[in-house]
């Protein structure tokens, strides 16, 4: 892969990392630092763990041995678990085409195989992120039970965050006082 492609895949990841890590924040983990940390270290671990183990199997070993960080895997799993929890918005890809969120990670595994980058980086995210998807979101739905609740201990690393809303000033929310009523 030459400079310019590594260069390229590089750059479209970390804005991927600066904006889908700050969708998720603000909007499905608001509140829940432990939680979206909790997020992070399931996907290292399951990246990780692939990774390990791949690099076992005789004819994906290969593929597995040129994958050096995971840290673009791993922002293409938030993007999967955004992508998952917003699927009816509506998306433009460089202005070419729309499409809508649910369909985002295979266009930008699309795009990376179109520039020449690996293709099993990205689908390692799309692995991790969907076993977190499923596992968090999926199954407790079906069977009533969350295997992955953040531990206590994780919990306890995290100040609780209350979710503070600003009001503006000249906004209010009550009927105003009777002094202030004005009768014509």
């Amino acid at each position: 892969m030459s400079a310019y492609v590594r260069y390229l895949d590089f750059l479209f990841h970390m804005f991927f990392l600066a904006r889908y890590c700050k969708l998720l924040e603000e909007n499905s983990f608001r509140g829940r630092t432990a939680d979206f940390f909790y997020m992070l270290l399931f996907g290292s671990t399951v990246l990780t763990g692939i990774v390990l183990i791949g690099g076992m199997v005789p004819y994906v070993s290969e593929s597995f041995a040129k994958i050096i960080f995971l840290s673009n895997s791993l922002t293409f799993m938030m993007v999967y678990v955004w992508s998952k929890q917003n699927p009816f918005i509506h998306m433009s890809f460089l202005g070419l085409f729309t499409f809508t969120a649910a369909y985002l990670p295979w266009v930008l595994l699309g795009f990376s195989v179109l520039v020449g980058a690996s293709a099993w980086v990205d689908l390692l995210g799309m692995i991790a992120g969907h076993a977190y998807y499923f596992l968090e979101d999926v199954y407790p739905r079906m069977t009533g039970r969350r295997p992955l609740r953040t531990p206590s201990f994780i919990k306890a690393l995290f100040a609780d965050e209350a979710v503070v809303v600003a009001r503006p000033a000249a906004v209010r929310f009550a009927a105003p006082p009777p002094e202030e009523v004005h009768q014509d």
